[in-house]
């Protein structure tokens, strides 16, 4: 049992580290893809929207708003996602050479399984950094009267704690978790499962150790990136949209639960607005996903001497 936990807290910091590394060169493209999902119409493309908001507040208040909301974040949803899953995966696979089977002979139904306990449980935990996270990169945008004006993390989510309540912090919750179980179940088990096919086929090596494995994991985490991208998109417009509204003077809120917002949605704007910022959604995560993959591998190589995905 001791053994088991140090296994997984080893594995949990692991993926935090990855996950900041990613997020320091990713986070730019995150603001984008909340400004442009709390009110895409104010901007053509991406491109114009990182044109906007630099000009406008420039690197530091601007692209990288949240930046200490995002290193939170990994702390407490990274570790979770990649760290459990990763532990999930060694213990199965530890299973299956004790029964005599070969050791990667896991079904994809089952780790999309781990994917979803991972990432659900890591989206529950790091909820409040999320909202943090989607508050911050958004306070640029908004009327000066209604700018929040969070000076770090640590404030936004204190203010939020004292001003709105406690509860208030897992605004969004549902909507968030169900997001993080399908993007974590398609992002991992479908990286696992695309990399034992393509290792299979000789083209990335022998052992798909080609260059390191690099070239292997980058193909694998980008496809994977894309099928999760699709999945996960909806609900992440709705969660933008619940985490970032405002409550009026009388006590109401422009959506009173996720379905409503998404029923809003598609009755004023469209079935299309759910994939609203789906390109700065999918150029974050793509690099985000494959970065702190093969962090995430190499790190765990180098201290335990086996691979994590």
């Amino acid at each position: 049992m001791v053994a088991a936990a140090g296994a997984l807290a080893i594995k949990m910091v692991i993926a935090a580290f990855a996950g900041m590394g990613a997020a320091t060169l990713c986070h730019p493209l995150d603001v984008i893809r909340v400004q442009m999902q709390t009110g895409g119409t104010a901007y053509k493309n991406p491109l114009d929207c990182a044109t906007q908001v630099y000009q406008k507040n420039g690197l530091k208040k601007g692209l990288y708003a949240g930046i200490s909301a995002a290193y939170l974040r990994q702390w407490l949803y990274g570790s979770c996602r990649i760290g459990i899953y990763a532990f999930l995966l060694e213990r199965a696979q530890q299973d299956n050479i004790a029964n005599g089977l070969p050791k990667n002979q896991i079904a994809l139904s089952a780790r999309l399984l781990m994917g979803m306990t991972s990432g659900g449980i890591g989206s529950f935990v790091g909820t409040p950094s999320e909202l943090a996270l989607v508050r911050m990169s958004n306070d640029s945008k908004l009327p000066d009267k209604q700018k929040r004006n969070y000076k770090s993390v640590i404030e936004c989510v204190t203010r939020i704690a004292k001003e709105e309540g406690i509860t208030k912090l897992w605004t969004g919750a549902q909507v968030t978790v169900i997001r993080a179980m399908l993007l974590s179940a398609c992002a991992l088990a479908f990286t696992s499962e695309i990399k034992l096919r393509l290792t299979g086929t000789g083209i990335f090596g022998e052992t798909g150790q080609l260059y390191g494995g690099i070239p292997l994991l980058f193909c694998a985490t980008l496809v994977s990136s894309f099928i999760a991208n699709i999945v996960s998109n909806p609900f992440d417009v709705v969660k933008s949209r619940m985490q970032n509204q405002q409550t009026e003077t009388d006590g109401t809120k422009q959506y009173a639960n996720m379905i409503d917002c998404f029923a809003k949605i598609i009755g004023e704007e469209g079935v299309p607005r759910l994939w609203s910022g789906f390109v700065p959604a999918f150029v974050k995560l793509a690099p985000y996903t494959v970065i702190s993959l093969i962090l995430t591998e190499k790190i765990t190589m180098a201290v335990t001497g086996k691979a994590a995905l």
